[in-house]
This record gives structure tokens, C-alpha cells and sequence, in this order.
């Protein structure tokens, strides 16, 4: 093997790409910055209790493991920064009221995920804490499209559930713990046959109302049906409610807004309202969502929590092809006047790159399409034939 080439599912990220890419965070964490999201940078590595307490075995197993030489503990790479920053919430700043946090870095994963299907995924967020309410889930929303469309995306289309129904039907049933698991799974798949199958046992209200699951998905509507078809449990009517609200505050908004009330993503780990972003010429969701109220008990606080994450490398797949901007090549004279005039470019934003004496300086691999020549003792910038 040569010793140049990557494992599987890792690349490198070459310059025009690499500044789209920072220039799309830039653009992200200063619309955050403005919305009051401050700003943290966890650690990429953390012992393990702390970086998958509470969020799922699915979390685990994505997770690279280490032992630390420090300690003998077992540490894990991080794979998610969203239960990173519900740990900063919770222990470290410790607030008594609302705290917005927002994250931008890289995450690894055993396996490869998400729409670039890489195993590093550049994760931007934006977490609220302290707020238990539907209208701090609006707010994340609102923050998400306005994330999107800072980023040229439109045609947004944000489908969403509430695993707070499937919970209630869990608990009025008194459904065991490995026919939740089962029935998860089926409704995940949409399998109605397996549905009715798996229930058959249980009372018949549940019962009807799970199959009832697999066909709950839609627009506005199906809120309305799933308020006839479903047990009028007060989990069941706040759940509708909440997604009720949600939709009244979307639809002014260019974006399309559906339900599908069987969707689970998350169970394990949400505790409300979850959600997924898609976008006209993306194969799968430009960015997950949704209240996770239970994550701060792992680090002593149970803080209600709600917010969203996407993969900023994956928001590039669909990008039409990324390109530098043209440079100014200067020559490698020492004059004064020429450092002047090289200065006030840049501070103009014009990217400038001074000769070296005796390199090749070949204005292809420089990228460059103009030049400062000396006319008539005055710096001036000519196009280069």
C-alpha cells in the first residue's frame, strides 16, 4: 500500500473547496451570532460516559474508541457535538435561564454517514436550553431556514413528527420493552402487515391507532385526521398541537412543511418535536432536528433542549463546482511604492501574491489573471494575455 493514500471514507478537502466550505461556516456562525447563539469549541475527544450517556446505542457504535495513556479510561473521537454542548450547558455554565449555543468542527465516525458519505462530517449547530415551550422549537426553525438561505438554498422542504405519540400508545398499551423495539423498527419501515402483526395481541384501540401510524403523513391535514383517528391521551393532543403551531408559524415562509407521524428518527435520544431539512437536488436531509429534553441528566441538569445540526460538507455534494477567485501577481521588486499599492489591495480584498526571486512562478498554478506592472512610474493592474 502506498503510504500517501487515505483510509476509506477520509479526503482531503483541496482549496476551492476548502474556502467554499469556511466561507459557508463563516456565514453560518455570524447568522447565529446575530440570532444570540454564543459560540463554543468542545474537545474532539472526551472519556465515553460523557460523549453517549443518554443519546443511544447508535451513538456508540459510530464512536471511535482510545485508551487514554493518561488515565487508563476509555475515550471516545467525538461523533456528534449536540451532546457536547448539552454537557457545557448544563455543568459548566450552569445558567438558570435561556442559554443559545452554537458548534462548528469536525466529527469522525466508524462508518460512513450522512449525503457527502464521509466518515468526517464538518457539524454546524445551533442548541437552546432552559425553554420547554413549542415557541423555542419555532425559534430553532426559524433559524434553520434562515441557515439555509444565507447559504443560496432554497425549495426547503422540513418534514416533521413528534415521538411523544408513539411514546403515549407505548404507555397506555403497556407495551414491553422488546416489542417497542420491534414495532420502532417496523414503523420506521413503514410495514403496516408487520404493524398489525406485531400488535395483534395488544388492545384494540392501540392497536389501531399504531397502523394508523403508517399512514398519518402529509401536509396540515393529517394533523387534523390524526385528532380523530388517534386516543384523545393528553400526550397525544399536546403532540398535535405543538406540530398545530409549528405549522400556523411556517406557513407564511418559502418552505414546504409535511408530517409523517410514524417517523421516529432519534426515538431513543428526542423527547418532542423532530424534524428533517430537504432541499431540490439533495438526495437526503441537509440537516436533523428536534427537542431533547433528557440529555442533560447525564451531567446532573435535565434541562428541556431543542435545536438542529447539519453536515457542511455534505451541503456541498449538490453545489455546482467550487472555483478560487483570481489573484494579482506582483513582481518581486523592492519598492516602495509597490508595497503601498499591494497593501491597498488587500485591504480592498483583492487577493495579491508577490513573485519570488528565482522560483517558477507560473500564474496558472498561482491562479492568477492580472498583474502590477510599472507605467509611467505609477503601479497599475493589467490583465495578463
Amino acid at each position: 500500500m502506498r503510504n500517501w493514500l487515505l483510509p476509506e471514507y477520509l479526503e482531503d478537502v483541496l482549496p476551492a473547496e476548502a474556502l467554499r466550505i469556511e466561507t459557508l461556516r463563516r456565514t453560518l456562525l455570524d447568522l447565529f451570532k446575530v440570532h444570540g447563539y454564543q459560540y463554543v469549541i468542545p474537545p474532539m475527544m472526551e472519556y465515553m460516559e460523557s460523549l453517549i450517556t443518554g443519546v443511544g446505542h447508535d451513538l456508540d457504535l459510530a464512536t471511535f474508541k482510545v485508551v487514554d495513556q493518561l488515565t487508563g479510561r476509555l475515550m471516545g473521537v467525538r461523533a456528534d457535538m449536540t451532546p457536547q454542548a448539552a454537557r457545557i450547558d448544563a455543568h459548566l455554565l450552569n445558567h438558570q435561564g435561556v442559554t443559545r449555543l452554537c458548534y462548528a468542527g469536525s466529527v469522525l465516525r466508524t462508518k460512513p454517514d450522512g449525503l457527502a458519505q464521509t466518515r468526517e462530517p464538518l457539524q454546524v449547530g445551533a442548541e437552546l436550553y432552559g425553554h420547554a415551550g413549542v415557541e423555542s422549537d419555532i425559534e430553532i426553525q426559524l433559524l434553520l431556514i434562515k441557515a439555509l438561505h444565507a447559504i443560496h438554498i432554497d425549495c426547503i422542504h422540513i418534514d416533521f413528527s413528534h415521538v411523544g405519540i408513539f411514546e403515549s400508545l407505548v404507555q397506555a398499551g403497556n407495551i414491553d420493552v422488546n416489542l417497542e423495539q420491534a414495532l420502532y423498527k417496523a414503523l420506521q419501515s413503514k410495514d403496516q402487515s408487520a404493524v398489525a402483526e406485531l400488535a395483534k395481541g395488544l388492545d384494540s384501540t392501540i392497536r389501531a391507532a399504531l397502523i394508523q401510524l403508517t399512514t398519518l403523513n402529509g401536509d396540515a391535514r393529517v394533523l387534523e385526521l390524526a385528532a380523530q383517528v388517534l386516543p384523545a391521551t393528553p400526550a397525544i393532543q399536546g403532540a398535535l398541537q405543538s406540530l398545530a403551531k409549528i405549522s400556523q408559524a411556517l406557513t407564511q415562509l418559502d418552505v414546504t412543511v409535511s408530517f409523517d407521524l410514524s417517523e421516529l428518527r432519534g426515538y431513543h435520544y428526542h423527547s418532542g418535536v423532530v424534524f428533517a431539512a430537504y432541499a431540490q437536488g439533495y438526495k437526503g436531509p441537509l440537516a436533523l432536528g428536534g427537542r431533547y429534553d433528557e440529555v442533560g441528566i447525564a451531567f446532573g441538569r435535565a434541562r428541556p433542549a431543542t435545536g438542529f445540526s447539519l453536515d457542511l460538507r455534505g451541503v456541498a455534494t449538490a453545489l455546482s463546482p467550487a472555483t478560487l477567485p483570481k489573484a494579482i501577481l506582483a513582481p518581486a521588486d523592492v519598492d516602495v511604492d509597490l508595497a503601498a499599492k499591494i497593501d491597498s489591495l488587500r485591504s480592498s480584498g483583492e487577493i495579491v501574491i508577490q513573485a519570488l526571486p528565482g522560483a517558477v512562478n507560473n500564474v496558472i498554478e498561482l491562479n492568477c489573471d492580472r498583474e502590477l506592472v510599472l507605467r509611467e512610474n505609477a503601479w497599475v493592474i493589467e490583465f495578463i494575455n
